[in-house]
């Protein structure tokens, strides 16, 4: 999966002379939390956040008046807050990569680009919402985990042992075990036989089932 395949398309910019007050004000008209800056050319030059400008705000406690912080902020341009040189993504770029560089770098966003041209911009909400969808999250049947050795043929033995019990899998996924020699699968199954199901899987001598139930129980608790 591509970048351009999950981004924003078209994001709301700004320019380096935007005053701090306009900035904001474009962030709650939009429902927004990051603007890219640009030039006269359109050009990528900077990101601002919302962290960005709450952090550059006069403090609640400031003896400054309600006229006087105005002016200040209106003063205040984006040339003097934003953060610059940017970290962009080609929108080519695949999403797990993407994943990686905001992760590696912590940062929350990453402006897409096509050549110099800004044509987009992808979140960590978008990353997030893209691993609910790969993982199976809110979709009905039964949420497999299993241990398995990190041998050929294996995951082809789990597959045909789904289809088995007359299950279909709507969702895959691998994550590293707690050593080389494993890995943890993360299934969601629809449609099968749950007792026929965990039998197949037991019989299976490279695989150990870490959890089995159907998807969302257990998972949500409510305090106050």
């Amino acid at each position: 999966m591509k970048v351009k395949q999950r981004m924003t398309p078209n994001p709301i910019t700004a320019t380096p002379d935007t005053s701090h007050r306009q900035a904001v004000q474009m962030m709650r008209d939009n429902n927004i939390r990051r603007l890219p800056v640009v030039d006269e050319r359109g050009k990528l030059i900077g990101i601002v956040s919302e962290s960005d400008l709450l952090s550059t705000a006069p403090s609640q406690a400031t003896t400054l008046s309600i006229y006087e912080v105005y002016t200040l902020l209106e003063k205040l341009t984006l040339n003097q807050i934003m953060s610059t040189p940017v970290i962009a993504v080609d929108e080519e770029c695949g999403l797990a990569n993407a994943a990686h560089i905001m992760h590696q770098n912590k940062i929350g966003c990453l402006p897409v680009v096509r050549g110099d041209e800004l044509v987009g911009i992808i979140t960590e909400t978008d990353i997030f919402s893209t691993l609910v969808e790969v993982l199976g999250g809110g979709e009905p049947g039964l949420r497999v985990d299993l241990r398995v050795a990190d041998q050929k043929g294996v995951l082809a033995q789990v597959a045909q042992t789904i289809a088995g019990a007359g299950g279909n899998i709507v969702s895959l996924t691998t994550f590293h075990g707690e050593d080389t020699a494993h890995s943890i699968l993360s299934i969601k199954v629809r449609g099968a036989d749950e007792n026929g199901l965990r039998a197949g899987l037991d019989a299976l001598t490279e695989v150990e089932i870490v959890d089995f139930r159907p998807s969302g129980t257990g998972c949500a608790v409510n305090f106050g």
